[in-house]
């Protein structure tokens, strides 16, 4: 056990300032004459990007070999927090064997468009689901003594001018959205890590935030680990200092490390808090150490298959006519040539050196299956000697299964993406073949949504989203219902990119991005307005069915202080063991701030053998029900109704309930004579003010609204007198003759 403060004091200044910047591009400093260790940190999160050589952070240099695992995108999908920790237990198990001592991943920026080119390395559109999947995956990676750093805080959400950006976010917006995944992935993982982002957050760097990195982080979070900089993110390293910044990366030729040494000596800078970042940083150092083993060798063959496995878990069908899944006597054509050559993976430092993938092609030898390649990926042009080939090995075939997608060039680190279309070659494969073969089915490669313009000519459809080494294995089983698909959508896929609610305002101008759209994020907003659209959040069909009931709730009324059980029965009532997503969603039936019309607080996965029935149930607590107060610079109830709602997705609610909740914190309401009315409720001194008013206008209402008569307004005159008592001012009282001006004044005085 290192005596980390002895060792502290034992340090020069000169070597307290270098150990907060890399020795090179993957190692931490080390300090042989104390027994301080080098260690190392790479790349991650769906595996184990651990360079020879030279190391860069855009995934150019060759790697070692190692397990692919399915992307974020795929893995969201799965809805599944067991297969999550799998995931990283099994990642540190890798890491433990290549003596890496920390995996920069989970990424858990917001997927708030469908056209940030890293939003495959993101897990969801909904902050709960990418914390609750967070919590999971630092869990399993640390339980094996490696740390996790999830990234990128924050506000990251695309790629344009993503190392010199600024996002403008509003308080309410940046709590409620952009920073409850990392909160989860501190308070519930205890991630020992966090990567700051390039990118300004509302005219700060985020290398410099000193409200991000030590108010919210450290002294609302309690984060105790420490924080290092995306690779290259640093812009003032003394002001990082301040602000709550401990490791800059990569290591550089010395210049920051000497600023450092200048700042303090010139009392810019106090000695103490250099002491803290390099405390922090040698904190995990030494962990790593006292966690290390050695002897750590994996399992490359059974690695292989977990990844197979847990990509038949993430799959999402999306459409099904009846089509799948095939049978063994049937002749089918597979067409494209990603099922020749999959696409499993995004472009970028997230990418994996894998000698282990299987297409889809070679895992259904054996099998009646015919293959023509129908496009290229690198050509967008259609290719109509490509094409006819793919239309006659579809007709002599009883089902035309093409795999198709997006290309490597479509999304990736670095670059965002300029539409949701497909390319134009394969588009047109989808509508040539569709046309012959009435029974084709189209199996999507890619990290995120697409447009399907030939939605309506196709009889299925199955996304693999990116899903790793083992796609094309884990794609045969599920055509063929060797597994049966159990993914449901983490994101909304939009009828049309116009749709989005980023649209407007995505990618920015002139370096700034103002997220306008506020907590109408994803289905937040299409929920919210109503809209059609695509695929709806927590969609994905199955081989079999489920029938849901039985919603009860452990009690119809409690206050923010106590916790809620809600527990409803899902039967498996079709012909295969199947797995449900059992999603529950909150509503705020009536606020006064704007909300969602619902949003996601719960999730459970079950498994069902045909004809099984299983009681589920969610723990609902204070969070559940508020929203962010920038009065209070905290989380608020609103007293009132509450929807519980019970659904396969955010558009197929099955079960329904309300119940009333208290709210037992005030909000501060400073009340003038031109307050509205019915403000008075927000307070339980303005609801008994409103008591006494209530009396004092009995009877009188006829004189308060003697401007038209309340007659000529039929059916609806008594909620139209009650909202226009609820938004007079309270000087309207005296102006109208309902009370004094005297006791309006003593009114004023009571309420303050």
């Amino acid at each position: 056990m290192m005596d980390l403060e002895k060792i502290l004091r034992e340090l020069t200044l000169e070597e307290k300032a270098g150990l907060c910047s890399g020795r090179d591009f993957w190692h931490t400093k080390g300090v042989e004459r104390l027994g301080i260790p080098s260690v190392m940190m790479c790349d991650g999160p769906h595996g184990l990007r651990k360079q020879r050589g030279e190391g860069d952070h855009l995934g150019i240099n060759e790697s070692i070999d190692a397990t692919c695992f399915p992307t974020a995108a795929a893995l969201s999908a799965s809805f599944d927090r067991a297969l999550i920790r799998t995931l990283g237990e099994t990642l540190g198990e890798e890491c433990q064997a290549e003596d890496v001592g920390m995996l920069l991943g989970p990424g858990l920026n917001i997927k708030r468009s469908p056209l940030c080119g890293r939003n495959f390395e993101y897990f969801s559109e909904d902050p709960y689901l990418a914390g609750q999947l967070a919590a999971s995956y630092v869990n399993g990676l640390q339980g094996k003594g490696v740390a996790a750093c999830v990234k990128h805080f924050a506000a990251n959400s695309q790629e344009t001018l993503r190392m010199s950006g600024n996002s403008k976010v509003d308080e309410r917006t940046l709590h409620e959205i952009y920073l409850p995944a990392f909160e989860a992935a501190v308070k519930e993982g205890g991630a020992r890590s966090v990567m700051c982002a390039y990118n300004a957050l509302n005219d700060t760097f985020c290398a410099e935030n000193r409200e991000l990195l030590t108010g919210i982080l450290r002294e609302k979070w309690g984060f105790s680990g420490f924080v290092v900089t995306d690779w290259g993110a640093v812009k003032d390293r003394v002001n990082g200092l301040l602000a709550g910044l401990d490791l800059e990366m990569p290591g550089g030729p010395g210049t920051q490390d000497a600023q450092i040494v200048e700042a303090v000596k010139s009392g810019r800078l106090e000695e103490s808090v250099l002491d803290e970042a390099v405390r922090n940083v040698l904190q995990f150092v030494f962990d790593y150490q006292e966690q290390r083993h050695p002897e750590a060798a994996y399992p490359r063959d059974e690695h292989h298959k977990l990844a197979v496995s847990m990509e038949q878990a993430c799959a999402v069908l999306l459409k099904n006519e009846g089509s799948l899944p095939l049978s063994g006597g049937q002749k089918v054509a597979f067409i494209g040539e990603f099922a020749q050559v999959p696409r499993y993976q995004g472009g970028g430092s997230s990418h994996i050196n894998t000698s282990r993938t299987v297409s889809a092609v070679a895992a259904a030898e054996g099998r009646d299956v015919s293959f023509a390649l129908g496009y290229r990926a690198h050509d967008a042009k259609p290719d109509e000697a490509l094409t006819a080939e793919a239309v006659q090995a579809a007709q002599k075939a009883d089902v035309a299964v093409i795999f198709a997608g997006l290309p490597d060039a479509f999304e990736s680190e670095g670059a965002d993406r300029a539409t949701l279309a497909m390319p134009e070659n394969q588009n047109a494969l989808i509508a040539a073949v569709a046309a012959a073969q009435p029974n084709t089915v189209v199996v999507l490669h890619g990290g995120s949504p697409m447009e399907m313009p030939w939605l309506g000519g196709v009889k299925a459809v199955l996304t693999m989203y990116l899903g790793g080494e083992g796609v094309g294995e884990a794609a045969v089983a599920l055509l063929y219902g060797e597994a049966n698909p159990s993914g449901k959508l983490a994101e909304t896929y939009p009828c049309r990119l116009a749709h989005n609610p980023s649209y407007l305002n995505f990618p920015g101008e002139e370096g700034t991005v103002e997220y306008r759209e506020g907590v109408y994020v994803g289905y937040r907003y299409y929920d919210k307005k109503q809209m059609e659209v695509a695929f709806p959040f927590g969609h994905g069909l199955s081989y079999t069915t489920f029938a849901y009931r039985d919603l009860t709730v452990s009690r119809e009324s409690l206050t923010d202080s106590e916790t809620l059980t809600v527990t409803c029965k899902v039967k498996n009532t079709g012909g295969c063991p199947g797995r449900e997503v059992v999603q529950l969603y909150v509503g705020d039936v009536e606020s006064t701030v704007g909300r969602p019309v619902r949003e996601l607080k719960g999730f459970e996965k079950v498994l069902l053998e045909p004809g099984e029935e299983k009681t589920v149930s969610f723990t609902l607590d204070k969070r559940s029900f508020a929203y962010y107060e920038p009065k209070i610079h905290d989380w608020f109830v609103e007293s009132g109704a509450f929807t519980i709602e019970i659904g396969a997705s955010s558009r197929d609610i099955r079960l329904s309930g309300t119940v009333d909740v208290t709210g037992t914190v005030e909000l501060p309401v400073a009340y003038t004579a031109y307050s509205p009315i019915g403000s008075l409720n927000k307070t339980a001194r303005g609801r008994a003010v409103l008591a006494e008013i209530l009396k004092s206008v009995s009877g009188q209402r006829e004189g308060l609204f003697s401007a038209g008569s309340m007659e000529n307004l039929g059916e609806g005159a008594e909620a139209i007198a009650q909202s226009m008592m609820r938004e007079m001012p309270l000087s309207g009282m005296v102006t109208f003759g309902a009370i004094t001006q005297q006791q309006l004044d003593e009114m004023l005085k009571q309420l303050q």
